[in-house]
């Protein structure tokens, strides 16, 4: 049976911390290790987290300060040593059978480094939804890490649910930790590092939640556009800067990445400019100054790789008529 360490980072969410740690301890058929770790919250999260500790599956590591998000990651790196190795926000949670689904894939094909499923979204404080009974083995997708790597260079965004994300954590060790520069894309410098050292599983099922409240990390980022796209530019160079660097198409992946932020800055500025809103302008010169030539043409050949932008354009489009 598989072993999967499961690293639950925390700060001030009491109210959620149960329902994630609870939906952990109930996944079935793989051995199971949770650490809690507590950035010194100041809410009932130590309570709630002692209490669950009383399954002997549970860790908890107090911090007497709060020493930001980046220490508790990297402490949990350093902590796993099962076969596999999940970071989950204590806002987040599994939905039944994921971790099995994951790490099925994964036992099946030793040179996949990480999974990923589609995620179930909730907001606010509500309970967990139910999640329709996922039985049937889903159907994979295998990317080449390198493949995965030149996709988000194209479009300048990862679109994968971090909490669904399982490493082989042989890979996740020889990777490292996350940057401590890189305050709001570290994930998105992680996924790419991953990427050098094998094959992705992309599992066409869902496989977690998100919860959306006010207090997200990425809040800030997701309501002004502009600084989520300044934030993934400094992961894509943080990447090339470094580990990257070394790929023997590193310089052609870096004026490709280049393009695709330059081009999803362009779209953003285009959709904040119907509605009025005047970070478009700031949009703009981003993206004229990451590719000069948007600003003569359009970069129509991104919506063909977004269809989610190209949704949202044509329904703005068609509810003017």
């Amino acid at each position: 049976m598989a072993s999967i360490d499961v690293v639950v980072p925390n700060y001030n969410y009491g109210r959620y911390l149960r329902a994630c740690v609870e939906s952990i301890l109930e996944q079935e058929h793989v051995t199971i290790r949770v650490l809690i770790i507590d950035n010194a919250s100041t809410d009932d999260s130590l309570d709630i987290a002692k209490s669950l500790a009383r399954d002997s599956r549970v860790e908890i590591s107090l911090h007497p300060v709060n020493r930001g998000p980046h220490a508790s990651f990297n402490q949990g790196i350093d902590w796993a040593q099962a076969d596999y190795f999940l970071l989950l926000f204590a806002d987040d949670f599994l939905v039944p059978g994921a971790l099995k689904r994951a790490t099925d894939v994964m036992e099946a094909d030793l040179s996949i480094a990480f999974t990923y499923g589609r995620d179930v979204a909730l907001t606010g404080d509500g309970p967990i939804p139910p999640v329709p009974n996922q039985t049937d083995p889903p159907s994979i997708r295998i990317h080449e890490g390198t493949d995965f790597i030149k996709r988000f260079c194209r479009l300048g965004v990862f679109q994968v649910p971090g909490p669904s994300i399982v490493v082989r954590t042989a890979v996740q060790k020889r990777v490292g930790h996350y940057r401590s520069e890189l305050v709001h894309s570290d994930d998105y410098e992680v996924w790419l590092r991953l990427s050098m050292h094998g094959k992705i599983g992309e599992l066409d099922c869902i496989q977690a939640g998100i919860r959306s409240h006010g207090e997200n990390r990425s809040t800030e980022l997701w309501s002004h556009q502009i600084q989520h796209i300044l934030h993934t530019a400094a992961a894509a160079s943080s990447f090339f800067d470094n580990e990257g660097g070394t790929m023997a198409d590193s310089y052609a992946l870096r004026q490709l990445a280049r393009r695709g932020i330059a081009d999803r800055a362009y779209w953003s500025a285009f959709s904040h400019l119907v509605r009025c809103d005047r970070e478009a302008i700031e949009l703009f010169k981003l993206s004229f100054n990451l590719h000069p030539m948007n600003a003569v043409i359009p970069p129509l050949s991104y919506l063909a790789a977004r269809p989610d932008t190209l949704k949202r354009i044509h329904t703005f489009f068609t509810s003017l008529f």
